[in-house]
């Protein structure tokens, strides 16, 4: 395993601690649903961008001063003349695009995210729902089993 699907690994399961923590406090419910979301969301979306961003460098079989990190596709050196991009990054940027790593990608904490669109902003608010530590597992998962499913391919590199 590469040192950077390590990280990508090591962040993840911080990740699952945090969310593990954010779950315990909301089963004690002795803070508002609100303030746990904008105490714990940040850390946990951080971590998951975190992995993802080490996951990408894997990819691409590339280690990265962890103050560089990419947080998207769009972040990532350009490909050598002559290197074909692998089918999964492009697969990230469709993800990134639409789907559940766009919502991952364009998640605010509670209380900063505007009600909709506002106009000339393409970008879409991400519905209230997702401020749960339910949602943030379902990102962590998605992002575990896309590692999972990309990790044969990625040995043959």
């Amino acid at each position: 395993m590469s040192s950077a699907r390590g990280e990508a690994n090591h962040s993840l399961y911080l990740a699952s601690v945090l969310l593990r923590a954010w779950r315990r406090e909301a089963e004690a419910q002795a803070l508002p649903e609100l303030i746990l979301a904008q105490a714990y969301g940040p850390a946990c979306q951080a971590h998951l961008l975190r992995s993802y961003g080490w996951f990408l460098l894997a990819v691409l079989n590339l280690d990265a001063a962890a103050a560089n990190l990419p947080t998207a596709v769009a972040d990532l050196p350009p490909t050598p003349a002559g290197q074909v991009l692998p089918a999964e990054i492009r697969e990230f940027e469709q993800l990134e695009r639409s789907g559940w790593l766009a919502d991952l990608l364009q998640w605010q904490p509670p209380g900063t995210v505007p009600a909709g669109r506002l106009p000339g902003n393409l970008a879409r608010s991400v519905p209230a729902e997702d401020f749960s530590p339910e949602q943030f597992q379902l990102w962590a998962g998605a992002l575990d089993a896309l590692y999972q499913r990309m990790a044969d391919s990625l040995d043959e590199y």
